[in-house]
């Protein structure tokens, strides 16, 4: 059978729910420039473009999972040289030997014009995603306008019956009640945001890649503006969830010895390209021989929050300095960000750690969640973020974390 099935003029792959290839014929192996054995193993993404991992994720293996089959769907695959091949591919789902397979046959197409009509259709759910998410973030803020009058009411009620020792301390339970619900509810919706959301970046960049056909400088313009909404409607998205998540006590650290030189750089290429853009000079001066005890993913969060604040409020031409000292008894290391930009008022500085407080110096899109929520990681790593500043000089912001030996 396998012979017969390395004849056919089309791809036969064939994997589990875990991603692994488990069988492909010569067809496919030739046609992506692998050899069989190169592609038995291999997770099954990794033969396909970006795109193509995007509309497997959201569209291809959701409905094989859900009905069991998945006909004429096209995804662009990526050949062994980088080089895409567009293919037609119908997956059904079976069980052999007690495991689930997912077997598909790849027909190559090499004309995509045939596909403008489900790229029309694709743009008008992405429209229809967009209008709904917006009537949803509405609804949000009108429920959170509502849950903040009720607070105001309950602390109102709460001084009134300061006397009565019986009422009093069943409305501290219906304030604790409240804020569960809060916390539950920002999860809750903070989920349910981003599903859309991703659904509109999918799209998006299946657009920009050109997959249907070519598009004009005007919509890849029009596009890129799409993009940078769904990213910043992200950002602020995933601020609410992280503070849930932290105000509910269900994140986890996985603290090891991390070098101070390894986190820096690995934040450099996300910040770099944007502090060319604002004009300003970015000097780092991290010694490779600094390790600290640390959660690799939170502390660099942490760095992208300190270094993304820095370039906002420093006027072009200015200067972000990164730098990491040992306290005296060499226990602790200090990472310092520092900038020469419009500083933080005095009366501000007791503030700024809090949820939803912005500088009002210069008007900034975001929450205001990221200072509390960065504050929240360090103390969850045995660490402390402080803060140094003087209005019209600049800022520093310190994050403090024990000095680790190297692994």
């Amino acid at each position: 059978m396998s012979e017969l099935l390395d004849t056919l003029p089309c791809g036969v792959v064939s994997f589990a729910d875990d991603g692994l290839i488990r069988y492909a014929n010569e067809t496919i192996a030739r046609t992506l420039a692998y050899t069989r054995d190169e592609l038995t193993g291999r997770h099954v993404e990794t033969i396909l473009t970006i795109a193509g991992r995007i509309f497997y994720q959201t569209h291809f293996f959701p409905l094989l999972r859900l009905h069991g089959n998945a006909d004429e769907i096209f995804l662009l695959l990526r050949r062994k040289d980088g080089q895409e091949v567009g293919a037609l591919v119908n997956g059904v789902r079976r069980e052999r030997d007690g495991v689930v397979i997912n077997d598909c046959v790849l027909l190559e197409v090499r004309e995509r014009r045939k596909y403008e009509d489900e790229l029309l259709r694709a743009k008008r759910v992405a429209e229809a995603a967009n209008a709904e998410l917006e009537q949803q973030a509405k609804q949000l803020q009108e429920q959170a306008a509502e849950m903040e009058a009720q607070r105001e009411e309950l602390q109102t009620l709460n001084e009134e019956l300061v006397e009565q020792s019986e009422e009093l301390e069943q409305s501290r339970n219906a304030a604790e009640d409240a804020n569960r619900a809060k916390s539950q509810f920002l999860a809750t919706m903070s989920h349910e945001l981003r599903t859309p959301l991703n659904a509109i970046g999918g799209y998006v960049q299946l657009v920009e890649l050109g997959i249907h056909g070519p598009i004009t400088d005007a919509q890849r313009e029009t596009l890129g503006r799409v993009m940078r909404s769904q990213r910043h409607l992200l950002r602020l998205i995933n601020d609410l969830l992280n503070l849930a998540r932290i105000e509910a006590g269900h994140v986890d650290y996985r603290i090891s010895p991390v070098a101070v030189a390894e986190l820096v750089a690995g934040v450099l290429p996300m910040i770099e390209p944007q502090m060319a853009a604002a004009s300003l000079t970015l000097s780092i001066s991290t010694p490779r021989s600094v390790h600290v005890q640390a959660d690799r993913d939170k502390a660099e969060q942490i760095l992208i929050n300190l270094l993304t604040n820095a370039m906002k409020f420093t006027p072009p031409g200015g200067r972000v300095d990164v730098d990491v000292t040992l306290d005296d008894n060499g226990t602790c290391a200090n990472i310092r960000v520092s900038d020469t930009g419009i500083g933080i008022r005095s009366e501000k500085l007791k503030s700024i750690f809090e949820p939803f407080v912005q500088l009002q110096e210069r008007q900034t899109e975001g929450t205001g969640l990221g200072l509390a929520i960065s504050r929240d990681l360090a103390v969850g790593m045995g660490g402390d973020l402080r803060v140094a500043s003087e209005l019209g000089t600049g800022s520093t912001f310190t994050l403090v974390l024990a000095v680790a030996q190297p692994a």
